[in-house]
């Protein structure tokens, strides 16, 4: 049984019920490991769990150096393309935003990761819209083939595929595929996703089952916070993680928790998550979750992410950028503008080329805009140790 079908039978009503209705009993047992997985999760995301925040860093920070130690694993996203099939309307790659889009060639994918590269990163993690005219599965693989001699962790978040298209792309040397499922609400899911093959709910949610097959040792999953309410949300995702750590057992499982940041198209959250309902958040899957990685990326700002470093997180970004030629300035000789999918070229010296200072379109905008050196140097001053390449493929050899 895929989690498919076993998520579509989740009481998550009656979760949520019971986590809003938890007394301060059941949040000690749970802070004390009493209780099933879920029924631990449930009090420790709860309302009556704010009053008991601080036991629950306190609880989270000891788990975390007890199973990871005192170190943050950085690494980099690379776009490679913003083109996009998809209708998403909190995405700024959305198929009907007019923005500046293009798709990097192959070198200049290498140039970009050697600039990252440049930057100490060891951990590359290769973005693109879904677009099966300039993004395939072939394209990928190639990618992967000129990236792998220099670069030892290399990551996917892509559209979905089928195993037999993920697995090219394992032998070629990708270690791990990121997918979130957005919003675990299917109304919701719905209303965001009006066109593409992003609409199919199922089909997307399967997806880390199908990369685990192919062969990935190490699967992301995340919801992005503000589409729907942030308890349903998490309660979804820990029912998530539970499942693919029983049925994926080879792999290692990662959390994100993104929040919407400002992008293209203007969209405004749905809901919102404070951020100390996001520290409630993180430390409730540390303690409930004690062996998977916890993300935490530039959409958010400094100084929260300072004060999270010792609180459950193991891996952080730095340094991003969100628009493919980010690095470098690559591929502003291909720009091109989209209206509603129709490819529209630039004309030099047009006011959208700009003097030939143009460049593609972000997914979002961060907020941490330090530089990896500068975050690097703040983990320094937190206590803890910069990883810049924990993988090397000579470990299985």
């Amino acid at each position: 049984m895929s989690f498919v079908e076993t998520f579509h039978r989740l009481p998550l009503g009656q979760w949520r019920d019971r986590s809003n209705a938890a007394t301060p009993d059941k949040v000690l047992q749970a802070l004390q490991g009493s209780g099933s997985v879920m029924q631990r999760f449930m009090a420790l995301v709860s309302p009556e769990a704010e009053n008991h925040l601080e036991q629950l860093c306190h609880a989270s920070k000891t788990i975390t150096q007890q199973r990871f130690g005192k170190v943050i694993r950085l690494f980099a996203p690379l776009y490679l393309s913003n083109e996009c099939i998809n209708n998403c309307q909190y995405c700024g790659f959305s198929r009907d935003n007019p923005i500046l889009r293009v798709t990097l060639e192959v070198d200049e994918v290498v140039r970009e990761a050697r600039e990252i590269g440049s930057q100490g990163f060891r951990n590359i993690l290769l973005v693109a819209g879904e677009h099966p005219k300039f993004v395939s599965s072939g394209y990928m693989e190639t990618c992967l083939k000129a990236l792998k001699p220099t670069v030892p962790g290399l990551s996917l978040e892509v559209g979905p595929m089928e195993t037999d298209e993920y697995r090219p792309m394992v032998q070629a040397g990708a270690e791990g595929l990121i997918v979130y499922q957005e919003t675990y609400d299917p109304e919701i899911y719905q209303q965001m996703h009006t066109a593409g093959p992003k609409k199919d709910f199922d089909w997307r949610l399967v997806t880390p089952e199908r990369a685990y097959e192919a062969g990935f040792r190490r699967l992301g999953i995340g919801a992005l916070f503000g589409l729907a309410d942030w308890r349903h949300e998490a309660l979804a995702l820990a029912a998530h993680t539970e499942y693919l750590l029983k049925t994926c057992w080879k792999a290692q499982i990662t959390l994100s928790f993104p929040r919407l940041r400002p992008c293209a198209g203007s969209f405004q959250p749905l809901t919102h998550l404070s951020d100390m309902h996001l520290v409630q958040l993180i430390t409730a899957f540390r303690i409930c979750f004690p062996d998977v990685g916890l993300v935490l990326s530039t959409r958010e700002p400094s100084s929260l992410r300072n004060g999270l470093i010792p609180l459950g997180i193991t891996m952080m970004s730095a340094g991003s950028h969100t628009e493919p030629g980010g690095y470098t300035g690559a591929g502003k000789e291909n720009l091109h503008q989209t209206t509603k999918g129709r490819i529209i070229p630039l004309v030099e010296g047009s006011s959208e080329w700009d003097n030939g200072s143009a460049q593609a379109t972000g997914q979002f905008d961060i907020a941490d805009e330090r530089t990896p050196t500068e975050m690097a140097e703040q983990i320094r001053i937190s206590g803890y140790e910069p990883v810049w390449k924990d993988w090397d493929a000579a470990i299985l050899s």
